[in-house]
C-alpha cells in the first residue's frame, strides 16, 4: 500500500474527526494542525514496521445546509 486516505469532518461538538478508508483507524483533535499529528501517530501505531503507507491523504468533507 502506497497511499492511505482519511476522510476528515468537523465534529458536531467541535474539533475534527478523521477516519481511514479501508482500514480501521480513527482519531480526533481540536485543531487541524493537531489532527495531522494524531493521524500520523495513529498510522504508525496501526501498521507494522515498514508496512505503513508512504503517503497519507486527508480528504476534508464539509457539509453545508442552505435554505431555498
Amino acid at each position: 500500500m502506497n497511499e492511505l486516505i482519511f476522510m476528515v469532518e468537523e465534529a458536531p461538538e467541535g474539533g475534527f474527526v478523521a477516519r481511514a478508508l479501508g482500514e480501521s483507524i480513527f482519531t480526533e483533535a481540536d485543531t487541524l494542525a493537531e489532527l495531522s499529528v494524531k493521524v500520523r501517530d495513529a498510522v504508525r501505531c496501526h501498521f507494522e514496521e515498514g508496512k505503513a503507507p508512504k503517503i497519507v491523504r486527508l480528504h476534508h468533507v464539509r457539509e453545508e445546509v442552505i435554505g431555498v
